[in-house]
């Protein structure tokens, strides 16, 4: 059984369109007998900090209980992603950029010698054969355009760890008088990937 690892970045609970449109994502592959973990950053998240730097860097055998207590999200985080098959995350960009919790998620599974490690010839991705789906969504900024700094980041991200296989689907300027069709044009792409899923 495949896995599928469903991230939400939006601070947004019911009335979320990446929620929303992630959501419908995880189903259509969740319909071809995929399992799907669930990561709400919203609720699941801290933040860096020089403690808990020093706690993840720390082999495990060599935590104590406090170091453990603060490593055990992080430890999650990474497990999760080396489970999944896919990954989505649902997004919206904030201020141009992406939330808050999806930086913080970032930083709790940049881990070396387990998501990445360092070569003679640069970084090495360890998290590879892996498909990543980004659901982004804005409400004025174009997605990929100059003034989009979650997108790019994200997509280099993804292939710091080894994730090379990324599609991103999008909703961008929803506020505007075609957001509803823009919605929908999400919608339709993310009904072929069901179709292309189930092939």
């Amino acid at each position: 059984m495949r896995q599928v690892l469903l991230i939400n970045a939006s601070v947004r609970s019911n009335i979320s369109i990446s929620r929303e449109l992630a959501g419908m994502l995880a189903d259509n592959i969740q319909h071809d007998k995929s399992k799907v973990i669930h990561r709400d950053l919203s609720n699941d998240v801290h933040f860096i900090s020089e403690q808990s730097l020093s706690a993840v860097g720390k082999p495990m055998a060599e935590r104590n209980a406090e170091d453990d207590a603060i490593a055990r999200l992080a430890d999650a985080c990474i497990e999760e992603l080396e489970a999944a098959d896919y990954l989505i995350i649902g997004s919206p960009i904030y201020n141009f950029g992406p939330s808050a919790s999806l930086k913080a998620w970032a930083d709790l599974v940049a881990r070396a010698k387990r998501t990445f490690t360092y070569s003679d010839s640069g970084p090495v991705g360890l998290l590879q054969n892996k498909k990543a789906f980004i659901i982004a969504v804005s409400g004025g900024t174009a997605v990929n355009s100059s003034m989009d700094f979650m997108t790019p980041w994200l997509k280099h991200f993804l292939a710091f760890i080894g994730i090379t296989d990324v599609e991103v689907i999008s909703a961008d300027g929803i506020y505007g008088t075609d957001g509803e069709e823009k919605i929908g044009l999400a919608k339709e792409k993310i009904g072929s990937v069901m179709i292309e899923s189930t092939s």
